[in-house]
């Protein structure tokens, strides 16, 4: 079993406490830099290799930039994505815009920024064409339906609302050509969180076959494959990271096997990682209110599901560490929970833990991805902060709580 360290300790902890009151969020920049070069460092054979960080799994402009510094793009899915990533200075074909039901002006704004459109739907080449033209470059969503196999997370292809049919990709191509496109990429996503290295193996696989066969029948050459995210991370002790050496060693023989050997290379391949890229160098830290004891034994922390909604939306697994308690023994069994009015508003459900007491500080892990970002207000909960762990230890705040004044800055009371 695989031991999950922090990079801070209870005293670090309880004094920027002293400063920024819990819950709050602390990512380890050293961290996220280290593992950034450590994948790109893993794929570095792919020709123009491209790694767009997915916004979405933790939009702050500091986590960008950092990212940026290290070489990767930014997918966005959104205008304030969009609008983000132009802020920190992520522009043109750095930028992959992934998105489904999408406005007119995103598209706009995309194509404004020079960003790489990969569109979702067939419809969406006659919707753009008629609003502002189509770019030189455009890029399509593969949706493969019974050929493969989703997950939990993302569904499985044939019920999930992504992409073209591989009938719809040929009829597409076509009618994008036809309208002047001169440059085109290929994509596809569908898995999330996937821990076994085969996936995109087999992933990177059918698109190189799709490569071949969309020259062979419209003698269209594919400049990119956008091999997707989906590289899960270990959330629970029991598990194993991805290898990423051994994936990269396995796409490569698939490139040379049906991209090098029959003189379509080269093709660039892109990445649209983003839990793997921050997810396990996030924390949500918090501290016991209450202890409750009925017919389970319930720990009440300050923060709750708002927070971090994963473990009650999904049944995720986010390991717990009690600070000053990281080799006590896990002799107690408990819930730990929020205080939403929402049974499943739990973290933790039967967990194995050292005694806690109230006041006791807790840290969460992995909640560096898809954390912050799925933030609610249900309750009129406020968000919490975000905070930066720099690489000489010192701390910088990157995100302020909300506020109540935050939470009734949209509403009019004016005529009540």
């Amino acid at each position: 079993m695989a031991t999950k360290k922090l990079p801070f300790t209870k005293e670090q902890i309880e004094k920027m406490m002293e400063r920024y009151p819990t819950p709050f969020y602390i990512y380890d920049e050293r961290a996220i830099r280290e593992n950034a070069r450590h994948f790109l460092k893993a794929f570095s054979w792919m020709p123009s290799l491209k790694e767009y960080f997915a916004v979405k799994a933790n939009p702050n402009p500091y986590i960008l930039r950092i990212l940026q510094e290290e070489g990767f793009g930014a997918d966005c899915s959104s205008m304030p994505e969009l609008i983000m990533s132009q802020k920190v200075g992520i522009l043109g074909e750095n930028i992959m815009f992934t998105s489904n039901d999408t406005p007119a002006e995103e598209f706009e704004k995309a194509k404004a920024l020079g960003a790489i459109i990969n569109l979702d739907d067939i419809s969406h080449i006659d919707f753009i064409d008629n609003k502002s033209g189509l770019p030189e470059l455009i890029c399509f969503r593969y949706n493969p339906g019974p050929l493969r196999a989703g997950n939990v997370i993302i569904g499985n292809p044939e019920e999930a609302k992504y992409g073209f049919t591989k009938d719809q990709l040929f009829t597409g191509y076509a009618a994008a050509k036809e309208k002047g496109v001169k440059r085109f990429g290929l994509h596809t996503m569908i898995a999330s969180n996937e821990l076994d290295y085969t996936y995109f193996v087999e992933t990177a696989d059918m698109l190189f076959d799709l490569v071949l066969e969309i020259y062979n029948k419209l003698d269209i050459k594919i400049e990119f494959v956008n091999l997707g995210g989906g590289i899960g991370i270990p959330y629970n002790p029991d598990q194993e990271p991805v290898d990423l050496n051994l994936t990269g060693q396995e796409i490569k023989k698939v490139y040379d096997q049906k991209i090098l050997n029959r003189g379509l290379d080269p093709v660039k391949i892109f990445w649209e990682c983003g839990r793997m890229i921050t997810g396990p160098f996030g924390y949500l830290v918090s501290k016991v209110l209450h202890k409750k004891d009925t017919y389970k034994k319930y720990i009440g922390l300050d923060s709750c599901m708002a927070n971090l909604m994963r473990p009650g939306l999904y049944g995720a697994y986010h390991h717990i560490t009690v600070l000053g308690k990281e080799n006590a023994p896990a002799d107690h069994i408990y819930d730990v929970t929020g205080s939403l009015c929402e049974n499943n508003d739990k973290f933790a459900i039967d967990r194995k833990l050292p005694k806690i007491d109230a006041g006791d500080v807790l840290a969460i892990h992995d909640a560096g991805a898809h954390g912050h970002s799925m933030g609610f207000n249900y309750n009129a909960k406020l968000r919490s902060a975000e905070l930066l762990l720099k690489e000489d230890g010192t701390i910088k705040q990157i995100r302020r709580a909300e506020t109540i004044d935050d939470y009734f800055a949209t509403l009019d009371f004016s005529e009540l």
